[in-house]
């Protein structure tokens, strides 16, 4: 059996014209979303405001977290004609702030960044959308994150998910979490100008110092946005929830992110990577806005 879930974390079962509308549309499109595949707990509230993740390159991922419970094993073939079904999605949903991501893809020499780069020009030049990816980390090859930058979406995500010492355990098809720190700063050695991003969750069995370790070393990559939420198992043979964190323990590790120096931090238990993705751009944006 596993835990129960404390009143902080239930939500309403998702119905309504807008919420059926959104997912009709994407299902109708043939287009993936992470808000299903990862059974994300805001569908509800995202698709009744008609707004969703793209999960572009397949639903298919070449590694095997254990806290993750999109399916593992052979992707399929790429879809060329995949950009211009997204952007016919986003016309019709009306959205002016995309957010885009993907599954791993190791099969393809650059890990798909050439495919992200061809959805976010198209997007800008057909819709014209604003475009937030949340990325792999390439297996580390900065050609890709080159090809993602020249893009110029903007925001650029990529999440080191736990702290250090659960990687072993919980990712081990994945590289290491030295990779995707240099991730983070490559970015930023590529264009110093990118909105860079990153998240992880608690409740995996992490310690308050292996979290104040862990928000040191992202906001050293010069990350600018750092997002924190509860891990919730997807389904049985996934990793089980340790502990369900307090919202009053996330405000404290929000405010010792502050703290640290990043310029917008989101910490909550229904955080996650996307959600109010627009909000925390327009914020940073302000900022930059107010220093300039």
């Amino acid at each position: 059996m596993g835990k129960r879930f404390p009143e902080w974390l239930k939500k309403r079962i998702p119905d309504g014209k807008d919420y059926n509308g959104t997912y009709n549309l994407l299902k109708q499109s043939g287009l993936a979303t992470v808000c299903e595949n990862a059974k994300c707990p805001n569908i509800g509230e995202c698709f009744s405001k008609k707004t969703a993740t793209f999960l572009i390159l397949g639903n298919v991922c070449t590694r095997g977290c254990k806290f993750c419970d999109i399916k593992t094993g052979q992707p399929v073939l790429v879809d060329e004609h995949e950009p211009e079904k997204v952007l016919s999605a986003v016309r019709k949903l009306g959205l002016k702030y995309v957010v885009i991501t993907s599954v791993t893809r190791d099969d393809l020499a650059d890990g798909g960044a050439g495919h992200f780069n061809k959805v976010i020009v198209t997007l800008r030049e057909g819709a014209g959308s604003k475009v937030e990816v949340l990325i792999p980390d390439f297996d580390g090859n900065t050609g890709s994150l080159k090809t993602i930058c020249e893009a110029k979406p903007e925001v650029i995500g990529h999440n080191l998910e736990m702290v250090k010492e659960l990687y072993s355990e919980l990712r081990p098809a994945a590289t290491e979490y030295e990779k995707s720190l240099k991730v983070l700063r490559d970015l930023k050695k590529i264009d110093p100008a990118c909105i860079t991003k990153s998240g992880f969750m608690l409740g995996l069995g992490e310690t308050n110092e292996q979290i104040s370790v862990l928000l040191a070393d992202i906001f050293s990559t010069g990350c600018d946005i750092l997002t924190v939420g509860q891990y919730l198992c997807p389904s049985r043979g996934r990793a089980e929830v340790k502990e369900y964190v307090t919202p009053e323990r996330f405000e404290e590790i929000k405010q010792e992110a502050l703290k640290k120096g990043f310029k917008t931090v989101y910490s909550g238990p229904f955080i996650r990577s996307s959600f109010g993705a627009l909000e925390l751009y327009r914020k940073i944006k302000d900022e930059y806005a107010a220093k300039a």
